[in-house]
């Protein structure tokens, strides 16, 4: 059986050997180099998912339960995200502003003490396959939006010629890409929050007790609602919604890694 250290450490020199390719394709105009940063990410993913499994394996349960798991499992749905709407939407371009903050999240997640502990009784439920699985694709999609958006505020400052005809969407596109992403990615963190309430209500009596997690998650929520709710009914677009998709994953940071380093409440074992 693989290690799962050896292979996860694969996976972080994969991914940053990535990110360096789609640097230097977007840097020096060099298409090659995007296409190894697309195969990188895409061999990454294999040992990523190694790595996953063998944790499965050894801790005998889905690795969704502690800090060092979510956070790499969070790095794997950015990662399968950005695979999908890379192979979608077809713009090498994208990778260059979305495996950085793939990036953040893996070495974030390689901070993490990788200790198998047995799950404390809250945890031992059902409801954590569906929660925290959709919660990791939520998280994913709104990465790719992040992504998307950050391009579509630098784009204009660089001066148009041939390279972005070919490698970057129009602003049009880049919003509508942004669009959809949220929009993927709010279904699902609703299915976050009710299965979480649910989830609450079997483990502590109560569907909501205003921890800091269910409240910054609430506060993300609101957020990406807001974005939603202008852009179908004020026809709110460009580079407003651009930043408010900005502003909602620096959110979903802090509801993760903020609100677990700095708060304490009954999702702080998580």
């Amino acid at each position: 059986m693989f290690d799962e250290r050896y292979s996860f450490i694969i996976t972080l020199i994969l991914y940053s050997l990535s990110m360096v390719c789609y640097f230097t394709f977007f840097m020096f105009r060099k298409e090659k180099f995007s296409n190894y940063g697309s195969l990188l990410v895409k061999v990454g993913i294999v040992f990523h998912t190694i790595a996953l499994t063998t944790r499965a394996a050894e801790a005998s349960r889905l690795p969704l339960a502690n800090q060092y798991e979510f956070a790499t499992s969070f790095a794997w749905g950015i990662a399968v995200s950005f695979v999908g709407f890379e192979w979608k939407y077809r713009f090498k371009a994208l990778g260059t502003f979305v495996t950085p903050l793939l990036l953040l999240v893996a070495f974030y997640a390689a901070l993490q003490s990788r200790e198998i502990r047995p799950l404390m009784p809250a945890l031992q439920s059902n409801w954590i396959t569906i929660h925290v699985s959709t919660a990791i694709f939520s998280y994913g999609a709104f990465a790719i939006a992040c992504g998307v958006s950050i391009m579509y505020l630098i784009r204009d400052r660089f001066k148009q010629d041939a390279f972005l005809a070919n490698y970057m969407p129009s602003f049009e596109k880049l919003d509508l890409i942004s669009y959809r992403a949220i929009a993927l990615g709010f279904v699902m963190l609703t299915v976050v929050i009710i299965s979480g309430a649910i989830w609450a209500e079997k483990a502590w009596g109560r569907y909501w007790q205003w921890d800091p997690k269910e409240t910054w998650s609430f506060i993300t929520w609101v957020i990406y609602s807001i974005y939603l709710h202008v852009r179908l009914t004020k026809g709110w677009k460009d580079k407003k919604a651009a930043w408010f998709a900005v502003l909602g994953f620096l959110a979903i940071l802090f509801t993760y890694i903020g609100v677990n380093t700095l708060l304490v409440g009954y999702h702080s074992y998580a």
